[in-house]
């Protein structure tokens, strides 16, 4: 099920993330939703890795922008 709107998104999504990290997620959900045949556990990982590349979670816990503080 492709997310039309980041309200639609999952909680530990919506929860979590920053506007924008919503938006990637979103988006690379959809494309891999429709690259892996519906595949919807393969999408939300590619999904989390993509917002991966741009974020990650400091040591307070909260997912900012930019390359963590160990280099990953």
């Amino acid at each position: 099920m492709p997310y039309d709107a980041r309200s639609a998104l999952p909680d530990a999504v919506k929860d979590n993330l920053p506007a924008h990290a919503q938006d990637i997620y979103k988006e690379a959900f959809n494309a891999a939703w429709d690259q892996y045949d519906h595949d919807e556990e393969r999408a939300h990982r590619v999904a989390w890795g993509a917002v991966k590349r741009d974020y990650h979670k400091n040591a307070d816990g909260e997912w900012v922008k930019g390359a963590s503080e160990n280099g990953r």
